[in-house]
């Protein structure tokens, strides 16, 4: 009797071990595909994806002992992709057909069909199995099992055996299992290579847009020389006169502009402006202008321009015996400019806020038309004197508006102080403007010159800005008369 106990138990316990065998087989075999699986689908790692389901396939054979088996790749049009075989190179049975073959019939075609396990103990009594053509060894028994992600299916697993009965329900659960992780492996195998192709897509369009930023960057570095072309190379030079600019666009094209030409009659002329959008288009506009201006005040002289009228939309505010007219012709051209302007590139919407003035350098007499812009200052050693504010709306909005010309006098000492918005309006780190107001308190202190009026201005900006990127374009121009020097 007690030998009979331990003849069971030693049967119990070489079960058991033959049990944890199989089971320690299945994990090296599920740990060796993990490996292959999870790594960048390089040509080489493709290669040992396949080498390791070949391995997984002999596996299968081994641990069922079947006489043979086939381990068939489809792809998402349900199409034969690649097909796996042992004995390497033998016609197993209808679906081991050159590779792009569509599963049509048999057991395979039941088991895509289904997206079941299809197991047949005995081949000849199952209207499912099919012989192939070129089959040269009798198969009784057949297990093939769907390779599936979801609903898609990604392979068919097939194990023949020459004795019916021969698959048990045991070699069932083990063969799913292994389809289940052949299905992880070939799906992961997949991601990761739609990763890698859009890894490449994405290096290929961030190569094309590097390509085309730095293409971009040259027009826009040729554009921003053009720009700084149609700025005054060199500032005329007046006895008794200093002239001070400054000029740092936000981006590489600007809207700002500044100019300071000399106009018949001796006189000089000065502008300070600021076209309302930024970038490409208004650094345009800012060309246009600046050429309108020039040509329309009489800077250049250009056949078919020489009938317009003085008092062609100017109210003159000024004593006929301080501004002459020279001075008062030369401020047509904001009117002329306006009208230009708004007729033919209204649609755009854009305008330009623009102060014009023309000196008499010889009485220090200013001319001017402040359409719109910043209040210019009239500065001296006791502070800022005098605003020079708008007399009249900003250019290119609408045709057929009026422009008020007011006059002043520069007197020895003074500075005139023009400036675009970019200057108040300069954003420090926090969000803070600038400000008016901080611009005045720079005003209020007494400056030596023009040069280094300017120079107190920006270096207070720039230390308001910090490191914050600049918001928007500054422009400063500052015109000194100066002081009679004793003999």
């Amino acid at each position: 009797m007690k030998m009979q106990s331990l003849y069971q138990e030693v049967t119990k316990l070489k079960t058991e071990k033959a049990a944890l065998k199989v089971k320690s087989k299945l994990f090296e075999n599920f740990a060796a595909m993990a490996h292959s699986c999870c790594r960048a689908p390089t040509e080489a790692d493709w290669t040992e994806l396949k080498d390791t389901l070949q391995k997984t396939l002999e596996f299968s054979i081994d641990l069922t002992r079947a006489d043979e088996g086939s381990l068939v790749l489809i792809d998402s049009n349900g199409v034969v992709s690649d097909t796996i075989n042992r004995p390497a190179g033998n016609d197993l049975n209808h679906h081991s057909h050159l590779s792009g073959r569509v599963l049509d019939q048999g057991l395979s075609a039941w088991v895509g069909n289904h997206r079941q396990i299809g197991l047949s103990s005995d081949t000849t009594n199952d209207d499912r199995w099919v012989t192939a053509l070129h089959q040269t060894q009798t198969i009784r028994s057949a297990l093939a099992v769907p390779i599936l992600k979801g609903k898609e299916l990604l392979g068919i697993l097939s194990l023949h055996h020459s004795q019916p009965e021969h698959f048990s329900l045991e070699m069932v659960e083990q063969m799913q299992a292994t389809s289940d992780q052949i299905a992880l492996t070939l799906e992961n195998a997949r991601l990761y290579g739609k990763l890698d192709e859009s890894y490449r897509s994405l290096n290929r369009s961030k190569q094309e847009i590097e390509a085309y930023s730095k293409a971009l960057d040259d027009e826009l570095e040729k554009g921003k020389q053009i720009q700084r072309d149609f700025l005054p190379d060199q500032i005329p030079a007046l006895p008794g006169w200093e002239i001070a600019t400054y000029f740092a666009p936000a981006k590489q094209v600007s809207g700002d502009f500044y100019d300071v030409f000399l106009l018949p009659g001796d006189n000089l002329g000065i502008v300070i402006a600021d076209v309302s959008d930024k970038g490409v288009g208004a650094a345009l506009y800012m060309a246009l202008i600046r050429s309108l201006i020039r040509v329309f005040s009489g800077h250049i002289s250009l056949h078919g321009f020489s009938n317009f009228s003085v008092n062609n939309g100017l109210t003159r505010s000024v004593a006929a015996h301080s501004a002459t007219a020279d001075q008062l012709n030369a401020l047509n051209a904001v009117k002329l400019t306006n009208d230009y302007i708004a007729h033919e590139h209204g649609k755009e919407g854009m305008f330009v806020t623009l102060f014009f003035g023309v000196i008499n350098p010889d009485t220090g007499v200013l001319a001017y038309i402040n359409a719109g812009h910043e209040p210019l200052f009239m500065v001296n050693s006791a502070g800022a004197k005098q605003r020079l504010k708008p007399t009249g709306p900003a250019v290119g909005i609408t045709p057929d508006m009026n422009f008020e010309i007011q006059q002043v006098e520069i007197e020895p000492g003074d500075i005139l102080i023009g400036y675009t918005d970019g200057v108040t309006e300069a954003l420090s780190p926090n969000g803070e403007f600038f400000t008016r107001k901080q611009l005045l308190s720079v005003l209020e202190q007494p400056a030596d010159s023009g040069s280094d009026l300017v120079k107190r201005i920006k270096t207070k900006v720039l230390n308001h800005i910090q490191n914050a990127a600049p918001s928007d374009d500054i422009t400063m121009l500052a015109v000194q008369r100066l002081q009679q020097q004793m003999s």
